[in-house]
Parts: C-alpha cells; sequence; structure tokens
C-alpha cells in the first residue's frame, strides 16, 4: 500500500532522545535495502548511543522528519563535524528517507534544515559521499551547491554488483 499523504503531513524538527529507537528503525530499513548507505544493517543500540555521544561532543546537527502525530521517524539528515584541528571548519553530511517518503521533497527540507543548523555553529564546508548508482540524491546534492570533488572508482562491490563513489563538497 503507497502512503499518499502529502508532504506537509510529515514535520521536521532537530533530533531528541526520544527520537532514538524510531530513528534506528528508520536507519535500519535504509540500511538494509542495501543501495544507499555504506551499512547494510543498522547499528546496536550500544553502538548507536557511543556514535551519538562522540558525535554530539564535536558538534553535529540532526534533523528528522516525523510522521504524523505518531513521531515516527521517517528520515534524517545529520552533519557532524570533523574532530581535528585545522578541520573544525569542516564536516561530513549522511541522510536518508523511508521508500514511502522519497519524491515528495521531504530530502530538500531535511538537507535545508541541516544546512542551515551547520552554518550556525561556523561550518563552512560539508563533505559526503554518494554511490554513483543514486542519480536522485547527486542531482539534490547539485541543486543545493554540492560539487564533484572526486570518484572513487569501483569502490563498493555488494551482491555482485560494483558502483563507484562519488565524493562532493559544499563550500560556503
Amino acid at each position: 500500500m503507497v502512503d499518499t499523504r502529502p508532504a506537509s503531513d510529515v514535520q521536521l524538527r532537530p533530533f531528541e532522545l526520544r527520537d532514538l529507537e524510531s530513528f534506528l528503525r528508520c536507519l535500519d530499513v535504509v540500511a538494509r535495502e542495501r543501495r544507499y548507505l555504506a551499512m547494510t544493517e543498522g547499528p546496536t543500540r550500544e553502538q548507536a548511543d557511543a556514535f551519538l555521544a562522540d558525535a554530539r561532543a564535536r558538534g553535529m546537527v540532526q534533523e528528522v522528519a516525523v510522521a504524523g502525530g505518531d513521531d515516527v521517524v521517517v528520515g534524517w539528515c545529520d552533519i557532524i563535524r570533523k574532530p581535528y584541528p585545522g578541520f573544525e571548519h569542516s564536516a561530513t553530511l549522511g541522510m536518508g528517507l523511508l521508500p514511502l517518503y522519497r519524491g515528495r521533497g521531504l530530502g530538500a527540507r531535511l538537507l535545508d534544515a541541516a544546512l542551515a543548523g551547520a552554518a550556525k555553529l561556523g561550518i563552512t564546508r560539508v563533505e559526503l559521499e554518494v554511490f554513483s548508482s543514486n542519480a536522485r540524491a547527486i542531482a539534490l546534492y547539485e541543486r543545493r551547491g554540492f560539487a564533484r570533488e572526486g570518484v572513487k572508482q569501483g569502490a563498493r562491490v555488494l551482491d555482485g554488483a560494483s558502483d563507484d563513489i562519488v565524493c562532493m563538497a559544499r563550500v560556503v
């Protein structure tokens, strides 16, 4: 069954700790698609707790898309500052949406919100890696000012298929 609710039924807001379980379920669904993320299944709760603690300590922006009154996380976009001296102005972006919520403009809304939050933290360079097979994501990033900086050829071989990774960045 296809969810035909308009994108306006989905609210965007900063991630809150109460979102963690729902976020992990969302991340796991996207990871198990084996198409968009480097991971093929979501992290354990313990792994997620450790990752989030480190990311928050470094400076992290994380926006979530929640559906209806249930506050079910259906997508996210996070930007995590790099931890090394001389690189504090730069960060890495990750995002994903559940299949039923793609194609509604939510990715663009999440990306815009996260980029605005990163700018408030003084982050002037945002980097990402995207599989070359993910043409829709690449087009979104280009519309938002990301430029291609290189390609890691044959970087992933999964389920008998090879995919390049496109390295992109946005500098403001």
